[in-house]
């Protein structure tokens, strides 16, 4: 979620694909209580507005998006170190990550009475990665340039290795299942992924790979993680779901790899545009993120009593959840000293 700092770094397709992944959150978010509203604080008073299907869409989303998240987020890291150092890193890293998700974490914890992050765990989580990675720069003290490309024999071991991982941790744990370490929480089972991906980031951050990847790399890996997107659409009360169900550790890991690739190399491709609403849009994607819990919450309660058909219901909370995410954090980027943390 981080963007670089200076406009000669700039990616216009990087900032459009967050501004994307951004809405999509959003949408994810705004359909948990059609599904099943399990951990949501919100359910819908009339059990009629149900859409049990879109567990597909909730499953699939939870196989790429977050790690698509510290995949961008990692590949702005190596060149901001290198261009900050140490102590000007962390302090930039804290006033972004760290100073954010411990407001938002302290909110959630008095609204809830509990020690609670909510979404805000990515903060955390970021905020840790980026501190481990300075530790190993400082340690380390040089950093090299991999000037190879990124090819597909890459990504295919990379997404191998991270399934036999994956299929380890879902032995042991299942999905939604969260440790809490006071405010701060993680899901084992995809933290392995978040790792990967935001190693992946800085390995492409360090050798340009987004900017270079071939379009046989990235259309085969956009072909490839689109066709396993289908497939989980297509689970349902047969073997084919059976099948998944007993291997998805390995399945959304490929999913997650091949996914984030291919989104990278078609936003590249067909979406690099910009423009001074595309621009606003990218400027307030922080901010949305981090408040479009709240700004959800108060449409969904105020819209609950409104009958509008259930897929109504749903796009309508989304489309005025979202415009209201991203207004809030434009208002609130007016105020002096706050685009320093939005």
């Amino acid at each position: 979620m981080n963007t670089p700092s200076t406009k000669e770094t700039r990616s216009h397709y990087l900032d459009n694909l967050k501004v994307a992944l951004t809405v999509l959150v959003i949408a994810h978010h705004a359909m948990i209580p059609f599904v099943d509203g399990a951990g949501w604080p919100f359910s819908p008073s009339n059990p009629d507005e149900s859409l049990p299907y879109m567990w597909h869409f909730l499953n699939t989303n939870a196989a790429f998006f977050m790690g698509l998240f510290f995949m961008i987020s990692g590949y702005f890291v190596p060149k901001s170190f290198d261009r900050q150092g140490f102590g000007k890193f962390i302090f930039k890293k804290t006033l972004r990550l760290f100073v954010p998700f411990a407001v938002i974490s302290a909110v959630i914890s008095v609204a809830t009475g509990t020690p609670e992050s909510g979404h805000t765990w990515f903060l955390g989580t970021l905020f840790l990665f980026c501190l481990v990675y300075s530790i190993i720069r400082l340690v380390c003290k040089k950093s090299y340039d991999n000037p190879k490309p990124l090819s597909l024999i890459f990504v295919i071991v990379f997404a191998v290795i991270m399934s036999a991982g994956s299929l380890i941790l879902r032995k042991i744990y299942n999905q939604d299942d969260w440790i809490y370490l006071w405010v701060y929480k993680f899901e084992p089972v995809h933290y392995l992924q978040y790792i990967m991906m935001f190693a992946f980031g800085v390995m492409a951050g360090r050798g340009e790979w987004f900017n270079k990847m071939s379009g046989t790399t990235g259309c085969t890996s956009l072909v490839i993680g689109l066709l396993l997107c289908i497939g989980n659409y297509l689970r349902g009360d047969n073997a084919w779901s059976g099948f998944i169900y007993q291997w998805f550790g390995a399945y959304e890991s490929l999913l997650c790899v091949f996914l984030c690739t291919g989104l990278i190399w078609l936003f590249r491709k067909a979406g690099n545009w910009s423009g001074r609403f595309w621009k606003w849009c990218a400027e307030q994607s922080f901010g949305a993120y981090i408040f479009h819990l709240f700004v959800l919450l108060i449409v969904e309660n105020i819209l609950d009593p409104i009958w509008l058909g259930t897929a109504g219901k749903y796009l309508s909370v989304l489309i005025l959840a979202t415009a209201g995410s991203f207004v809030i954090s434009w208002l609130l980027r007016l105020i002096p000293g706050v685009k320093k943390v939005l």
